[in-house]
């Protein structure tokens, strides 16, 4: 067995780490961003076990609103591959309940809508709720007006 020692003085010493740390600031400057995957809202819902469709109207209800009981439109979906304005303004409004879109790209998911009955202050059409469900787990989902003086937001209530 070979021992070897060497005596640094303690300029040798501080221009190791040095260069320690400015090698370690150069790496931290370099590393690319990922994508915000995990960029969303924190919330106290649970989107899982959505097997049934009294699990989707007691879900939809939590948030205050009365729904039909069988949901109106029941299709498959593909998320794109690419997302563009429209889709990402949409998941935009999926981050902020604490759902993200982009990790079901490319993936075949099923909407349910159901009508909603009675929205707060709001006579001049249609109002929808969708379910946007992947493995019974929801991925995404929206309140929405149809027709001219439409809207379009998460699942809880605006406060305005």
């Amino acid at each position: 067995m070979f021992i070897y020692t060497i005596k640094a003085s303690k300029l040798k010493f501080f221009a190791a780490l040095f260069c320690a740390f400015g090698i370690l600031a150069l790496l931290v400057a370099f590393v690319p961003d990922y994508d915000d995957y995990a960029d969303v809202a924190v919330v106290a819902y649970n989107f899982d076990g959505m097997d049934t469709n009294e699990e989707r109207v007691e879900f939809i209800e939590q948030f205050g609103y009365t729904v039909s009981k069988e949901p109106c439109e029941i299709v498959n979906v593909v998320i794109p591959e690419e997302f563009d304005s429209v889709y990402t303004e949409y998941n935009d409004i999926q981050r902020e309940q604490g759902l993200n879109l982009k990790k079901y790209k490319g993936k075949s998911v099923t909407r349910y809508t159901y009508a909603v009955n009675g929205y707060p202050g709001y006579k001049d059409g249609e109002v929808i709720a969708n379910l946007l469900i992947y493995k019974s787990k929801i991925i995404g989902g929206d309140i929405c007006a149809v027709g001219e003086k439409g809207f379009i937001h998460g699942f809880e209530l605006p406060k305005e």
